[in-house]
């Protein structure tokens, strides 16, 4: 099977945003793939961050992925730091990647601006461990979205390079682009963040749930509960897509534009199948979060198992780099 790999950084909370785009998608990839995911630590670390609650965020993460359905019976699930083999590939590659490379990506730019009292090294190089992340396991797919995109062509990029000065070693990764729906936040403009105060948490509860979306941004050509809708300018039609079944997703697409019916029952309609979906994981994360034994123990074998392909590689390039000895 091809092998794919994607990583999720324990920053935060998890929202509906992270799940639909990713999350999901992941899951459905096992079974076509040999799929490796990733709390990936060290991307974590180039912004402030809770020093006392990244422990924590890393396990909430790796929980979540496995009420989700990422399970080691499918699939490869570990946290970065506990292969070290993914940094030492990375100083390596920076080695032949040009810093007009890297000045050039927008998520540098981007959070450049967002973080100007804390502009670091992490933040340049974040797309040459990203590559090293990759191309440890030779992957040859990369699921993400439009924005990530421009960060799998620079490790396109650096396989290219190295296999040039060193020889032919590394695939050059695909893309394989998300086809969920692209969730904005609650404000209907903004990425879901929860940093925004604008994000649907994955385990919130059903109330919050509700409070959140019967104040969440529609349509804004719909005034009154009698003007006629335009779901294709709608986020929470967007949300339907994503969480309705295409009878209903067709249903309030007609009595939107008619005015069949207000928002409100609109948002009612995704409520309930929201919460429908999203129920039988947060029971799961319950069910985990009584035996956190069992998400270390995944998380190990994950380690182990990938331990064992990265090893393999770094020695493979260290003696493409010569610097492999032969008396150790």
């Amino acid at each position: 099977m091809d092998r794919i790999f994607s990583g999720i950084q324990p920053s935060g909370e998890i929202h509906i945003g992270n799940y639909v785009g990713a999350i999901r998608n992941w899951v459905q990839l096992t079974n076509r793939y040999d799929c490796i995911y990733c709390v990936v630590d060290y991307h974590a670390i180039t912004i402030e961050y809770d020093v006392e609650m990244m422990q924590r965020r890393i396990l909430d993460t790796a929980t979540i992925l496995a009420a989700c359905g990422l399970t080691p019976d499918k699939c490869m699930v570990f946290v970065q730091s506990h292969v070290p083999e993914h940094t030492e590939l990375a100083w390596i590659f920076n080695c032949v990647t040009p810093i007009g490379e890297l000045e050039r990506m927008t998520q540098f730019k981007e959070k450049s601006k967002q973080h100007r009292q804390n502009i670091n090294m992490g933040l340049l190089d974040y797309p040459v461990l990203q590559a090293a992340d990759i191309l440890i396991y030779k992957a040859g797919y990369v699921p993400v979205g439009e924005d990530q995109t421009q960060h799998v062509e620079l490790s396109r990029e650096v396989a290219r390079k190295f296999n040039a000065r060193y020889g032919e070693t590394f695939p050059e990764p695909q893309v394989l682009l998300s086809t969920a729906p692209r969730i904005a936040g609650t404000d209907g403009n903004a990425k879901m963040s929860k940093s925004m105060n604008n994000a649907i948490g994955l385990l919130e509860p059903p109330e919050v749930i509700w409070e959140k979306l019967r104040t969440a941004a529609t349509c804004e050509h719909r005034q009154r509960r009698s003007d006629p809708g335009h779901p294709e300018h709608c986020n929470i039609f967007t949300m339907h897509t994503a969480f309705s079944k295409p009878d209903q997703i067709a249903f309030v697409d007609h009595n939107c534009r008619t005015a069949g019916f207000g928002c409100i029952e609109c948002k009612e309609i995704l409520h309930k199948n929201m919460v429908e979906e999203l129920s039988p994981i947060q029971a799961r994360v319950r069910e985990m979060n009584k035996k956190p034994e069992y998400i270390i123990d995944v998380l190990k074998s994950g380690a182990s198992r990938c331990k064992a392909i990265a090893e393999k590689v770094m020695d493979e390039v260290r003696t493409k780099i010569g610097i492999k000895s032969e008396w150790l």
